[in-house]
């Protein structure tokens, strides 16, 4: 079979892959977009779609800030407003110890010349989320931060690539990467692809190209695990998070309440498929139950992970590789992505056809873990 040809390969059919096939494509670079299964199929269609900057490890923070200027304009973007709405995310804090953490945060974060967390006492954390309970002396808010549907978005950002010229080839599978000439040759179950550059966007699988590589990553692949409950009486407007005890917390317009948090099935990336804890989902569900006294009517109707990566500083690896020019690393977002899509998209597609980008970042490099 003659080798297909493009100016980049990218691996991987999730929001980051999706992301930057479409900026690729909008920059006028030819790009094949390659996915072992289809487009959302892993941690990008089934996460909790927060669109979230509050919170994030300072290196994150620029990508993330680019991101939610995109976010703001999703429609224009990918033609779908992607369910997106912006009601805030707040942090609760459960003890004035823990406030007092958060308010060392606020500050350090203003003396680096970032303002979008910002700290609220308990009259301001009951005028946002007046259902929270009582014993909560306040927190921390992202006015700016929301959510949005992430199966949808992801199919956004696939169908746009798609019109603007992207070839997305799902259910094939990447068997090898090697040198050819002075670009690369990407092995696949359909056949061969050669391209001038290559990005790197497996997520959970993201390991395995790196090492065809030579730069072998100490990736965890995990499976956070969600729940979703009965229709409740709107009480809610912002996401909630909390950080002492595991959760994420948001109501959708139909009434549901979409619960996640952290807590972990057991992966099988292999197979496709996750196996639920239901003890730790339990877990989970006491916490709302407390902090929520308005939930202890819901019942809980399904529940369900997704398969990502995880690496052990859970920030991820982004940028180029440290033993192979022309190949880009984009994975390893440890469960809280689905926000930084759309702009760490744009800025890989700068950094590939630029060679640049304007957005730090510093600290995300793959050669971290060099031993």
């Amino acid at each position: 079979m003659a080798a297909r040809t493009a100016d980049v390969v990218v691996i991987g059919g999730g929001i980051h892959g999706c992301s930057t096939a479409l900026h690729l494509a909008l920059r006028g670079v030819k790009t094949i977009l390659v996915e072992k299964d289809h487009a959302g199929r892993h941690a990008s269609g089934v996460n909790a779609g927060g669109v979230r900057q509050l919170a994030r490890h300072v290196a994150e923070i620029p990508l993330s800030i680019q991101s939610m200027a995109l976010w703001e304009r999703i429609e224009e973007l990918v033609g779908d407003d992607c369910g997106f709405s912006s009601a805030g995310t707040v942090l609760v804090a459960e003890s004035d110890e823990e406030l007092a953490g958060f308010r060392e945060r606020v500050d350090d974060l203003r003396l680096r010349g970032f303002t979008h967390e910002e700290l609220i006492d308990q009259a301001e954390l009951r005028r946002l989320v007046p259902a929270v309970s009582e014993h909560c002396p306040g927190g921390v808010v992202s006015r700016r931060d929301g959510a949005a549907d992430p199966f949808r978005t992801t199919q956004a950002f696939r169908r746009r690539a798609v019109e603007k010229g992207v070839t997305v080839l799902e259910g094939v599978r990447v068997t090898g990467l090697s040198r050819q000439g002075s670009g690369w040759r990407v092995e696949t179950s359909d056949g061969p692809i050669e391209a001038a550059k290559v990005v790197n966007a497996a997520g959970a699988w993201a390991d395995r190209i790196a090492a065809m590589l030579g730069e072998p990553v100490p990736l965890e692949v995990i499976a956070p695990m969600l729940m979703v409950t009965s229709r409740v009486p709107a009480f809610i407007d912002p996401v909630v998070i909390l950080r002492g005890r595991k959760l994420s917390f948001k109501q959708l317009e139909n009434g549901t309440v979409v619960i996640g948090g952290g807590h972990l099935a057991t992966p099988y990336r292999d197979e496709n498929r996750t196996v639920l804890d239901w003890q730790k989902l339990t877990t989970s569900a006491r916490t709302v139950w407390e902090l929520f006294p308005v939930m202890r009517e819901a019942t809980i109707v399904r529940a369900w992970a997704g398969i990502e990566a995880r690496m052990p500083d859970d920030i991820p690896v982004v940028g180029p590789s440290g033993t192979s020019e022309g190949v880009y690393h984009q994975f390893g977002f440890s469960a809280h992505g689905f926000q930084l899509g759309p702009g760490t998209g744009a800025m890989m597609a700068e950094l590939v056809a630029t060679g640049r980008t304007n957005t730090p970042i510093d600290g995300l490099e793959i050669g971290r873990f060099k031993k």
